[in-house]
């Protein structure tokens, strides 16, 4: 008996260690993309300086709505009930990690550990983040068509990207359908997938968190632009600002890079450019929305991650 005891303090140490070694690599990597990057962030706030403080204030609010609409969407992709409060941290913390690992990985591996830890198996949570994630991605293409419309004209794709566009879709299509036909485990695998996204939407409540959700946090993204481009005063108006969010956001996923650095950065300065933003204005409006929904919510939200790696939370 009492080696046993000795095995499980022994094995509770050597967690508590674990925790904590990783806790501090999380606190090393903020500070040194605090450094490596450090010229973004010192030109971003010179630039931001002069402009109007209620908007920029106004587009913070709308940063840290992105966090509860997370949450209600990943509640609405899970039929049990999650607790607020955890689950509000989790999606700060998978913000922020979501910055470490290309193509949403950091998110998505948050919060699997956080939905296991509320007692899901590894299959459902996987399931209910790809739920989520595919929410997100269709409620994006739906105000990208809406705003599309009111704006008519305003996007443009480059001549022979229609024809490549179409073929990709195709080759994704036929490739999907040819996994599904000659491999088993692709077959029981989209069956207890849809088993379990039926059982979502057999439920009005969740079925409505995890769209409404999803809306809400592309908007509200998109309004933490307007309200950037509103604080130093651009003559573009909202639903152009919101049309150029989508597009942009939405060519920067093709290329997968942890946080969209570089590709998104990239990808809005254009949008704006391209619809008649002087150059340094509009680099100035990325860098105040990347300094919002970026920078300024990294260092807190990777502490709030080891928080919770320590409290067991993920």
């Amino acid at each position: 008996m009492t080696a046993e005891r000795t095995t499980v303090r022994a094995g509770r140490a050597n967690g508590t260690y674990w925790r904590t070694a990783l806790s501090l690599a999380v606190l090393a990597t903020a500070v040194w993309l605090a450094h490596r990057h450090w010229p973004v962030l010192h030109t971003g706030a010179v630039r931001l300086a002069g402009a109007d403080r209620r908007w920029l204030l106004a587009g913070a609010v709308a940063a840290s709505g992105t966090w509860l609409c997370a949450a209600v969407a990943q509640q609405g992709s899970v039929v049990p009930r999650l607790p607020r409060g955890p689950l509000v941290a989790a999606q700060f913390a998978a913000s922020a990690a979501n910055h470490l690992l290309p193509a949403g990985l950091g998110a998505g591996a948050v919060n699997v550990r956080f939905l296991m830890r509320r007692g899901l198996t590894a299959g459902r949570a996987t399931t209910a983040v790809a739920v989520k994630a595919t929410a997100g991605a269709v409620a994006r293409a739906a105000l990208l068509v809406v705003l599309a419309a009111a704006c008519p004209g305003l996007l443009r794709l480059p001549p022979g990207w229609g024809g490549w566009a179409a073929l990709a879709v195709v080759a994704v299509g036929a490739a999907v359908v040819a996994a599904l036909r000659h491999h088993a485990r692709c077959r029981a695998a989209l069956t207890a997938v849809w088993a379990d996204v039926r059982a979502v939407h057999a439920v009005p409540r969740r079925a409505a968190a995890l769209w409404g959700g999803s809306l809400a946090f592309a908007a509200l993204h998109a309004c933490v632009l307007i309200a950037v481009t509103r604080a130093m005063a651009l003559p573009l108006p909202a639903t152009e600002v919101a049309l150029l969010y989508l597009a942009a956001s939405g060519a920067a996923a093709l290329l997968p890079t942890p946080g969209g650095i570089g590709s998104l950065d990239a990808a809005l300065g254009l949008a704006l450019v391209t619809a008649g933003t002087p150059a340094e204005e509009a680099a100035s409006a990325v860098l105040g929305y990347r300094l919002l929904t970026l920078w300024l919510p990294l260092l807190p939200g990777l502490l709030v991650l080891g928080v919770l790696v320590r409290r067991r939370t993920l």
